[in-house]
């Protein structure tokens, strides 16, 4: 087993983003022998949920791994979460819900802010399922991780950020009477 430090663009110790299963970290670059074929592979670690997942290096555009966002995708994120619903409350939850996980999966930053921004809910809004609920919390976490690995902060800041972001949405009308 050889232990490489770079591969198509990845480097050991870099947080990438894996789309199936949020922010994780290279820590190797090992070459295995599988059914008499070597194969190279990065092993990649998701800390917070114990788990390790080894991608061949040569499918990296089929599951989608990607490098962290940068900055400009970031704000183009918040700026997304500052608009308006593209839900309606009264549709069908059980058409909605896979097209939600579909964004919360793809891997893109955007997208998953976008899931954050329809399925939140202010404290005058009417209580979530169980089902919403569990979609945006997913789709809160798997955002707050990447926001929290490209600003460097810890996760429940980069939450507050989220969070912050929201309600200067809910609080704009409130504003604009004063």
């Amino acid at each position: 087993m050889t232990k490489n430090q770079q591969r198509n663009g990845f480097h050991t110790n870099e947080q990438i983003v894996y789309p199936a299963h949020g922010v994780g970290r290279i820590v190797s670059i090992e070459e295995e022998e599988i059914a008499k074929a070597k194969l190279e592979l990065f092993v990649i670690n998701f800390e917070k949920d114990k788990m390790t997942v080894r991608v061949p290096t040569e499918k990296l555009d089929r599951v989608g791994m990607r490098k962290l966002s940068a900055d400009k995708v970031v704000r183009k994120a918040f700026t997304t979460l500052k608009g308006k619903a593209q839900v309606e409350r009264s549709g069908m939850w059980n058409r909605c819900a896979p097209e939600y996980e579909a964004k919360i999966n793809c891997g893109s930053l955007v997208s998953i802010a976008e899931v954050v921004r329809d399925l939140h809910r202010s404290e005058a809004q009417p209580e979530q399922s169980y089902s919403e609920r569990q979609l945006y919390e997913a789709a809160l976490d798997r955002m707050a991780r990447e926001i929290a690995a490209v600003q460097k902060l810890d996760e429940a800041s980069a939450i507050l950020k989220i969070e912050e972001a929201l309600l200067s949405k809910t609080m704009r009308p409130a504003q604009a009477a004063h």
